[in-house]
């Protein structure tokens, strides 16, 4: 257990360490994407690097990181799932407040990438690619978070204080990580940031359950990995990009709105009701 104390200690002290540079980087332009994306790219793919990092230290580490590739249930909880919370909150929005729905932008990068004269044609095979080919792009990012955050902690954490506890420390730390590049560049969706940290706050802890629960019943990282990467483009670029911030858009949709709270919560209620079906030692 002494071990174990110490493996997550060194895990978090290298991963925010790690992070401080691209984070650095971030607040000094002001901007996430700072230097072509290499700078959001960097800090994702701090969390893996802190991983790598540990198990030059605590041998045996590195085998334990889930590698092995699962099929089934849990990889198409992972692809499907952000589309399930997503859809019904940015429905909701384009239903109730006028003027919230526009696919002119977005249909309009089609039109040109793909030289075609109808626009509603262009978004819809927009999205289409988006949702297969643009897949391996996020999942790039995504994995390095993965390696980290599933990967390592969250397998020690639960095997340390259980199922709950564990997803519950995980998502804060999760959370907390953010917070820089949420307070002082540009990642945020326009609302006033203590709302916006409270928003994306009460979505990452709730998604850490749903991340906990398919790292603990696969034993593979990449039904976690492909979840993230699959919210990342459905929320970010797809229907994101389909919302105009007119009235109270951006105070339901977005990452920082509290329409994902309510559904993500939702999700991790379902899984968390499941954690029987987990492995004995972290079903608590």
């Amino acid at each position: 257990m002494q071990k174990l104390n110490k493996e997550i200690l060194v895990f978090l002290v290298l991963v925010f360490a790690f992070s401080s540079l691209p984070y650095y980087l971030m607040i000094h332009t002001g901007h996430v994407a700072a230097y072509h994306g290499w700078a959001v790219r960097g800090v994702m793919w701090c969390p893996a690097l802190a991983a790598f990092a540990a198990g030059l230290f605590f041998k045996g580490s590195f085998k334990n990181l889930g590698w092995r590739i699962r099929t089934g249930r849990t990889l198409a909880w992972g692809y499907f799932l952000p589309v399930l919370y997503t859809l019904p909150v940015y429905a909701g929005c384009w239903l109730f407040v006028r003027g919230s729905f526009t696919s002119r932008q977005f249909s309009a990068a089609f039109v040109k990438l793909f030289h075609m004269s109808n626009p509603d044609a262009a978004a819809i095979v927009g999205i289409l690619a988006l949702a297969t080919l643009g897949i391996p792009l996020s999942l790039l990012n995504a994995t390095g978070e993965e390696i980290g955050w599933r990967g390592f902690l969250l397998p020690r954490l639960a095997t340390r204080f259980g199922f709950t506890t564990g997803c519950l420390i995980s998502g804060s730390v999760w959370a907390i990580w953010h917070y820089p590049a949420l307070l002082f560049s540009d990642y945020n969706a326009g609302t006033q940031p203590a709302y916006a940290l409270l928003c994306f706050t009460l979505m990452v802890i709730p998604m850490a359950f749903v991340m906990g629960w398919l790292r603990l019943k696969s034993g593979s990282l990449w039904p976690c990995a492909l979840l993230h990467a699959s919210h990342n483009l459905f929320v970010q670029a797809v229907f994101d990009e389909l919302t105009a911030p007119v009235g109270r858009a951006k105070y339901i949709t977005t990452e920082f709105g509290f329409g994902l709270v309510l559904t993500i919560t939702a999700a991790a209620i379902y899984f968390w009701s499941r954690r029987a079906e987990l492995p004995q030692a972290a079903a608590a």
